[in-house]
């Protein structure tokens, strides 16, 4: 690729199509999700420990359940229909968020959107990789990340106008959410193409132990890494009670989301580029090294201009990796094999997101909150070593 053609205008429809999609629904989740903490503690009287098993055993499920719908898109070779059923299941939980009783009904919601989301990720990371040419790949990861970023902070800014306006009223919020989660599946069903299956194409079980044996020792390296990576990043619910502690009102802690996904979103499209041209280890490196610093500035105290420089850090960190994460796996697994890649990636990471979560929640609510972030930042230590004596 010459210097002269602009990457973005290289990368086809569909991929500007998922990134939409997924902002969307991401506007519906982060819209109910940057809440969530708050309405549990303060309305529905959980614990913080309560919070990080919540959060923990639904994103989890929702990394555990990639794995069957990876390995099935593979064995059927399609994967868009098994995204538009992921993204309805995640549309359809939203009205239980608002008529909650219990924390027992928003585990429930939460973990059937999540495996809604878990359904529709490793199909959708699949389609990505399978749209686009190897030396593309990283820039449309980061564009699809971005995207889905953009969503993630447009997400809490709403929630934050509607708590202002309707005095802090979270179910009529978590109404609101229901419209964009519902436009996200009619984008996917009209806006996105599938490439066509190669006729004659034999398909076997992806599972099966030979299939597996497909998959490198390069490629399980990077499935370690990206499960030491999230036991170092523990649940962002942690970043919104972390903005509570400074004493601002309800309806703006929401804006810690806010300003983290700003972040991730600026940076994980020209990270996302970056990623095709220099070396993959090198930036994760860098990543885990920005990720010690967000931890370390969240210990120090819980004014909002701390915890604001902290979540600043944390939200470059994931420009910086997450991205870069998906694009590995594409180019270490064999292609008829991406789905179930996808799979195992997110099934490794979903029971670390479960352990850290656990962890952090114990952590808060015995030692207090800066304990916790000291934590997160020796894990990052451990990791970046780690990984310095790999190479």
């Amino acid at each position: 690729m010459t210097h002269t053609t602009t990457p973005l205008r290289s990368i086809p429809p569909s991929i500007w199509a998922l990134g939409f999609v997924s902002m969307l629904m991401d506007i519906s989740s982060e819209m109910i999700h940057s809440l969530l903490p708050l309405f549990m503690v303060g309305t529905l009287g959980a614990s913080a420990l309560t919070v990080g098993l919540i959060e923990g055993l639904a994103e989890s499920t929702a990394l555990i359940s990639k794995v069957f719908s990876g390995a099935l898109s593979d064995y059927i070779g399609k994967r868009k229909g098994l995204a538009v059923f992921g993204y309805a299941l995640g549309a359809l939980t939203k009205p239980l968020f608002a008529i909650a009783p219990s924390t027992g009904i928003v585990l429930t919601a939460r973990l059937l959107d999540r495996v809604g989301k878990g359904i529709r990720g490793a199909p959708r990371d699949a389609l990505v990789a399978d749209i686009v040419p190897p030396q593309l790949r990283g820039a449309a990861f980061g564009l699809r990340q971005a995207l889905d970023t953009v969503g993630a902070f447009l997400g809490p800014l709403l929630a934050v106008g509607l708590m202002l306006l309707w005095a802090n009223d979270f179910r009529a919020v978590f109404w609101v959410a229901v419209v964009p989660g519902l436009l996200a599946v009619a984008l996917l069903l009209l806006g996105v193409r599938e490439p066509p299956r190669q006729e004659g194409e034999k398909r076997s079980n992806p599972i099966r132990r030979d299939n597996l044996r497909r998959l490198s020792s390069t490629y399980w390296w990077v499935v370690g890494v990206g499960a030491v990576f999230t036991l170092a990043r523990f649940s962002e619910a942690f970043l919104v009670l972390r903005a509570q502690q400074s004493g601002i009102a309800v309806a703006w802690v929401p804006l810690v989301m806010v300003a983290m996904n700003a972040v991730y979103a600026a940076s994980a499209y020209p990270f996302g580029a970056l990623s095709d041209r220099i070396g993959h280890k090198t930036l994760l490196a860098w990543g885990l090294v920005v990720l010690i610093g967000a931890d370390l500035v969240l210990a120090m105290d819980h004014h909002w201009t701390t915890v604001l420089a902290g979540v600043t850090l944390w939200g470059l960190h994931m420009g910086m990796t997450q991205g870069l994460l998906a694009t590995m796996v594409a180019n270490t697994a064999p292609p008829d094999l991406r789905g179930t890649a996808y799979g195992f990636f997110n099934l490794v990471s979903g029971v670390a997101m479960l352990v850290a979560s656990v962890v952090a929640g114990l952590l808060w609510d015995q030692l207090g909150a800066a304990f916790t972030f000291y934590a997160g930042a020796a894990f990052s230590g451990l990791a970046l070593l780690g990984l310095r004596k790999r190479f």
